[in-house]
């Protein structure tokens, strides 16, 4: 039917059901491209590259997964396998910075991950598994439903904006430009960022420090 969309890959059958016997599977082929990832970072997998990892050719590729986007859906629910997922402690708000926790060194793992769950997430098998978790975390929680689906939103993208934000931090362009806010400070133009900075402690936490902070803050105003 003309406009109808594609199913997500978890809907499709594991490969074309004709043709030569399966040599290869969706779970080795997406190992390959996520190992490729966090070596050489995202932009290096392709369908040629992943082929030549695996050693075959690109076209063999396509009976398991259609399409590039179809792989990065793959890789960023491979991910979301890492996490452990044990019963709830009845602390919902200790639980849910257990699972930003362990978010936090799986992207780290995966440094190209935090873009992905950013500007294109996926909702895999994995997925599933993790927003039951973080539902059952909430289930005697007052909230809404819908509220409780934004917890779980917020969780993952702020997070991911931490990860980016500290990788961000590594860069030597962060102490130039902290430099440069100290000197904007000093000129006395700005008088809220001057006070704002006299008002820190020389050796201010970092936002690694504040994750836990920052988050709980975060999933206490949504959940209200």
């Amino acid at each position: 039917m003309a406009g109808q969309q594609e199913p997500v890959i978890w809907m499709r059958p594991e490969r074309a059901p004709v043709g030569r016997p399966a040599e290869r599977s969706r779970a080795e082929i997406t190992a390959a491209a996520v190992e490729l990832a966090d070596r050489e970072g995202l932009e290096a997998v392709s369908m040629r590259r992943i082929a030549s990892v695996l050693g075959t050719g690109a076209a063999s590729l396509y009976r398991y997964v259609a399409t590039r986007d179809d792989l990065l859906d793959l890789m960023t629910d491979s991910a979301a396998g890492e996490y452990q997922l044990p019963a709830p402690s009845g602390d919902w708000l200790g639980d849910l910075l257990a699972v930003a926790r362990q978010g936090r060194q799986i992207m780290r793992r995966h440094p190209w991950l935090p873009a992905m769950v950013m500007g294109r997430p996926a909702l895999g098998p994995h997925g599933i598994d993790l927003l039951e978790h973080v539902l059952d975390v909430l289930a005697d929680h007052p909230a809404d439903p819908a509220r409780k689906v934004e917890a779980f939103a917020l969780l993952s993208g702020l997070t991911a904006l931490f990860v980016e934000n500290e990788t961000a931090a590594a860069d030597t362009g962060a102490t130039r430009r902290a430099a440069y806010l100290r000197h904007v400070a000093a000129a006395g133009h700005h008088p809220r960022i001057t006070a704002l900075l006299a008002a820190l402690p020389p050796d201010d936490d970092t936002p690694r420090d504040r994750f836990d902070t920052v988050l709980a803050r975060s999933l206490t105003g949504v959940l209200g």
